[in-house]
């Protein structure tokens, strides 16, 4: 026999807690987006989305990495008038979240597993728009029109943000990117950065009989490391008051000691709100590389090559404060009996290229904390709120 309590209609706050934890216990990292993406329309449909309003987009084939998926897309007619708004969120995580246990721990969702991440970055931010969309469509709230986007590959580059198709967003006026922490700290500009692969081609030889005819790629790529770091061209950069960053990420070389190695490939980047600035940075980097080039030689002069090639992932932005996605974004913030902070980030987000492709984005939080450790949790007080602020976001003209 039931208990009277099954019989109960599941709360809002239960019921969405509930997507969070199926959805945090879903793999999917960068490029492997499409068993979340089809949970995501699944949710949809089931809530009343007919198939005309949810389309997949063919952005992944437009990227690097290409991947399984392209964004996914629902666009709804608006029942009042009001400049069309979108809601945004992206769908993958970054490899320590795979194979997480996620679990509720009183007011937070932690993993069980402590050399696993939480993934609340940014599956929280999914479920935001998620339970936001099932409101909508379940209780046939009013609202203006609205698109609701999940982009792929934003850990790797923004690339989903970057080939969205414009076209299918319907034009929206401005947006609300659901990912980070505080829902009440409003994100309103972040930095540009630049990656760059850098190959070191040196000569291979004998390291016991012969190291004297070798060129090793390995000293070289040490030479211009430490150059970089005596300069003040690596880490925190700050020059003639001017601010930036750089880092040498990863580094590939070499397969035994006995061999002088003749190739290594690097990993960098170089970040900075003022694209000047970060050129500079870039130049900098590049100097250094190819002095250490020239700086290695065998014992018939010769020595190794340094190849870089770098593109750019996304550029700077910041929002004046009077634009309307900041000032409703504010207004929502203030119905929740908050404190609107704004705030210009150092890490790359998809409003840098949706602002850059004609949307002025905001980015609002969501309850993460320590994202991309094995520490990570999510405070669901701050998740919920950030329900409530997306809500009012999806409905007030």
């Amino acid at each position: 026999m039931r208990k009277t309590n099954d019989l109960l209609p599941i709360s809002p706050d239960r019921r969405a807690e509930t997507l969070l934890l199926e959805l945090l216990a879903m793999p999917g990292g960068s490029g492997h987006e499409r068993a979340v993406a089809e949970f995501v329309a699944e949710r949809l449909r089931e809530a009343g989305a007919p198939n005309n309003v949810l389309k997949f987009d063919q952005a992944h084939r437009k990227s690097a990495l290409k991947g399984e998926t392209g964004n996914l897309i629902l666009r709804l007619r608006g029942t009042m008038r009001g400049p069309r708004r979108m809601l945004i969120s992206h769908l993958d995580t970054v490899p320590i979240c795979q194979g997480v246990r996620p679990a509720k721990r009183g007011k937070r969702i932690v993993s069980l597993d402590e050399h696993t991440g939480l993934g609340g970055d940014d599956r929280a931010g999914v479920a935001v728009l998620l339970s936001t969309a099932i409101d909508l469509l379940e209780k046939q709230l009013p609202h203006p029109p609205l698109t609701f986007l999940w982009t792929v590959q934003e850990e790797a580059g923004l690339h989903g943000a970057r080939h969205v198709t414009l076209g299918l967003l319907g034009k929206p006026s401005f947006a609300f990117n659901f990912d980070g922490n505080s829902p009440a700290q409003l994100t309103i500009g972040a930095t540009g950065g630049y990656r760059m692969n850098i190959e070191i081609r040196g000569l291979a030889s004998h390291a016991g009989g012969h190291p004297e005819q070798g060129v090793s790629a390995i000293a070289i790529a040490s030479l211009a490391i430490a150059d970089l770091v005596e300069n003040g061209w690596h880490g925190l950069v700050e020059k003639n008051g001017k601010r930036g960053t750089s880092n040498v990420g990863v580094i590939h070389g070499g397969a035994a000691t006995n061999v002088v190695t003749d190739l290594v490939q690097i990993r960098a980047e170089a970040r900075s709100h003022h694209a000047k600035f970060r050129e500079r940075i870039i130049a900098e980097i590049e100097k250094a590389f190819q002095r250490a080039a020239k700086q290695v030689t065998n014992i018939a002069g010769q020595y190794g090559k340094a190849k870089i090639d770098g593109r750019l992932d996304y550029e700077a932005f910041c929002l004046s404060k009077d634009e309307p996605a900041v000032l409703a974004a504010q207004r929502a913030v203030d119905a929740e009996a908050r404190t609107a902070e704004v705030n210009i980030s150092n890490g790359g987000l998809d409003a840098n290229w949706l602002t850059a492709r004609g949307i002025p984005t905001v980015t609002l939080g969501c309850g993460q904390n320590q994202i991309h450790t094995a520490q990570e949790w999510l405070d669901l007080a701050e998740f919920h709120s950030a329900r409530r602020i997306a809500l009012r976001l999806a409905t007030e003209a």
